[in-house]
C-alpha cells in the first residue's frame, strides 16, 4: 500500500530512510556517501516522484520502490 511520504512527520522520514539506506545491498557505486547524504539522495528521490513509500500491513515493514513510468 502506497503511503503518501508528505503526511509522515520529517522525523518518522528521516527514520523510513535511515533505516533503507543502512540495509545491506543499498549500495551507491564506488564513491562513499554519509548516511546524510545518502538519505537526501532518497529523499530527492521521493520529491521527484521516483521513488514510493510501499507498507506491507501484514509484515508492519516500509520498503522503498522504483515508480514505473
Amino acid at each position: 500500500m502506497e503511503i503518501p511520504w508528505q503526511q509522515l512527520s520529517e522525523d518518522t522520514l528521516d527514520a523510513v530512510l535511515e533505516e533503507y539506506a543502512t540495509r545491506e545491498g543499498t549500495e551507491y557505486g564506488p564513491q562513499d556517501y554519509t548516511l546524510a547524504d545518502k538519505v537526501a539522495q532518497l529523499r530527492l528521490q521521493l520529491e521527484r516522484g521516483h521513488i514510493w513509500l510501499d507498507f506491507d500491513p501484514e509484515k508492519g515493514s516500509c520498503d522503498l520502490r522504483v515508480r514505473e513510468p
